[in-house]
């Protein structure tokens, strides 16, 4: 990990706001997805060793995938994030770990609709909603580590993962607190189970309407 200089109030301002638009831009996301889901079903009958179902338990492994993927990408950068260069564990093989997490956990919320469509659009609403971020954030870094920061940004990808760049240390300082703080929040991801089973209830039971079908 490399140490950076102090930052600036107004860069430590720029890129909380870049955060919070982040969160509202998903949220908003969130919202329309959600709406349209309503509304939609997917192609696949519903029968238990059928293409529905089994979308459905695929999803809900990358959800578990993407919860454990964010709590064990926050052992290397709770806290850490304004004031280091993590370049450790799952940050020396790619420079957005949580984010592609993110990604998992998104087409796993996807998958629980047995649609290939939702889990696909899932997927790749986040990764351009992150994509813009992260060019936000880089500008960033690259203001506060200089050419710290570009070596590392030239040598380890921005969401593709190079797992031969490899490189970890025998011990960690951890912040239990944060830890358990991003597991809490990445647990949200598991709200696609019981939201996409109720809307499947209430179609089937005739309370929504069923206007177009997916793959």
């Amino acid at each position: 990990m490399n140490e950076m200089p102090q930052i600036t109030r107004r860069s430590s301002l720029d890129i909380a706001a870049v955060q919070s638009v982040r969160k509202l831009v998903l949220y908003a996301l969130g919202v329309v997805a959600f709406a349209v889901l309503l509304f939609s079903h997917s192609l696949w009958p519903e029968t238990d060793l059928g293409l529905h179902e089994s979308l459905e338990h695929v999803g809900r492994a990358l959800l578990l995938v993407a919860i454990a993927g964010r709590t064990w990408c926050s052992l290397y950068i709770g806290g850490r994030k304004k004031a280091t260069i993590v370049d450790l564990g799952p940050y020396s093989v790619v420079r957005n770990p949580l984010y592609v997490f993110s990604f998992i956990g998104a087409a796993g919320a996807g998958a629980q609709f047995g649609s290939f469509t939702a889990a696909l659009a899932a997927f790749f609403i986040t990764w351009i909603v992150f994509s813009i971020v992260v060019r936000k954030e880089e500008r960033f870094l690259t203001e506060t580590f200089g050419e710290t920061y570009l070596a590392y940004k030239a040598r380890v990808p921005r969401f593709l993962p190079d797992f031969r760049l490899w490189r970890n240390v025998d011990t960690l300082e951890v912040r239990p607190q944060l830890v358990v703080r991003t597991f809490i929040d990445a647990c949200v991801f598991l709200a696609a189970i019981p939201v996409a089973e109720g809307i499947e209830m209430l179609q089937a039971d005739s309370f929504l309407p069923v206007i177009w079908t997916v793959p």
